[in-house]
């Protein structure tokens, strides 16, 4: 009998090592693409002409923005790339790009060194990741799913978010130290510079921790099928119209909360609202070590009572306390900690299970395809314009409406995952 339980307590063992290796490459995207919207409001000017700080920050929000729509793009290659070659050749490929990517922005000259070549050199570069990330998300929830056992599947899926949110508050932590210790002129002039060449670094460390994972035996026993599907896409949509659709409607409202509590706060509070940038930084570092906090618990708890109670309650409470929580958007620490701290909590329901619920809606040969096409179309028209949204709306005195748009596809979303099927449980088709 204790050899039987010894047996049972090993074969449920969490294998870290792979979990992290996995999940490296998603805290590098996440960490790339945080710095990005965060430290905007300080290199906007660097690459545009001088005059207008307003248009820079709005054409750095466009440059943003227009990165999202090449996500799809990678999402249809590297998805399928990795769903006829493999995970692990499709996740080092992903960490190539953006790693690169980070280093080439971090050197990239001025618009008074080179003129129009730097927004360029910007756009390009910004291109690159936006491919990046439109492979490593599904390909990733991909590969964590597939080694997961059934009754564990949350479990395993937690780690996408837990890395995540490390990077994330990573980057929330390096904006508030660069903010206490350089003033703005220095931030401005190279400050900025710093989070996009420490992206270079963590990307040779997730390089090297992912030549080290073995490929998947839900892959290796389905390649052969994937060669044999014709159109890939296309089958999609025909045998599987009902997943797309799911998948688009939670992915808005996931999208939508990434993107609000993580990038286009920051200077939705600095600018619009005048908060202290040391006390925004401050706030998004809390609530993200909370939201990272919350990741396996919640994974944890999907795998008792299922997935979509938890998804239920996520897109009810933000339909219902997302525009009240705008209006705490103000000066003053303790308003900034209830809406990131609340919003990033309730968040948490979705992130934890994101890769397993994704997972689940596709067969094997085309799970890399399929998640990579629609949740990146979703993320690049939800998710892209964000920003530009709020930066818009901001100045013509109307962000409030941002927030009640945020809402409306809270209620959308509630309404799609009211006729999700309940997948705890359930094995990989």
């Amino acid at each position: 009998m204790v050899d039987s339980a010894l047996t049972a307590l090993a074969k449920h063992r969490l294998p870290i090592r792979k979990l992290f290796a996995a999940s490296v490459g998603n805290a590098l995207e996440w960490f790339d693409w945080t710095i990005y919207a965060t430290f905007s409001i300080y290199f906007a000017t660097a690459f545009f002409p001088a005059g207008n700080d307003a248009l820079a920050q709005i054409n750095t929000f466009a440059t943003y923005a227009l990165a999202f729509f090449f996500r799809p793009l990678g999402g249809v290659l590297l998805g399928r790339f990795a769903d006829l070659k493999g995970r692990k050749p499709a996740m080092i490929l992903t960490i190539v790009l953006m790693a690169g990517g980070s280093v080439i922005i971090g050197v990239l000259p001025t618009f008074n060194q080179v003129g129009w070549l730097a927004p360029i050199l910007l756009l390009l570069a910004r291109i690159a990741q936006g491919l990046s990330l439109g492979g490593e998300v599904s390909n990733a929830s991909a590969y964590l799913s597939e080694i997961a056992p059934a009754e564990r599947r949350g479990r395993y899926s937690a780690f996408f978010y837990v890395s995540t949110g490390s990077a994330v508050l990573l980057a929330s932590v390096l904006g508030f130290t660069l903010a206490r210790t350089m003033d703005k002129g220095q931030l401005s002039s190279f400050g900025w510079r710093i989070p996009f060449l420490l992206g270079g670094v963590l990307g040779l460390i997730g390089l090297w921790l992912r030549r080290s994972i073995a490929e998947t035996e839900q892959f290796e026993q389905n390649k052969t099928r994937a060669k044999r599907v014709h159109r890939p896409l296309l089958t999609t949509l025909r045998d599987h119209p009902k997943a797309v659709g799911q998948l688009i409607g939670f992915s808005m409202l996931s999208t939508l909360c990434y993107y609000t509590f993580f990038s286009a706060l920051t200077p939705f509070a600095v600018n619009a609202r005048k908060a202290d940038a040391v006390d925004v930084f401050l706030a998004l570092s809390i609530a993200t070590a909370l939201f990272v906090a919350l990741q396996y618990p919640m994974g944890a708890l999907s795998d008792r009572i299922g997935r979509k109670p938890q998804l239920l309650v996520w897109a009810a409470a933000t339909a219902v306390l997302i525009v009240p929580l705008s209006t705490l958007v103000r000066p003053g620490l303790g308003g900034l900690l209830v809406v990131f701290c609340v919003g990033l909590g309730l968040y948490t329901a979705m992130t934890s299970i994101a890769p397993a619920i994704m997972s689940e809606l596709f067969p094997t040969e085309l799970r890399g395809l399929g998640i990579g096409a629609w949740y990146n179309l979703t993320v690049a028209v939800f998710g892209g314009t964000a920003p530009l949204v709020i930066s818009a709306l901001s100045k013509v005195n109307a962000s409030t409406l941002f927030f009640w748009y945020v809402a409306a596809g809270a209620a959308v979303a509630f309404l799609v995952i009211l006729r999700l099927p309940e997948t705890k449980g359930s094995e990989l088709r």
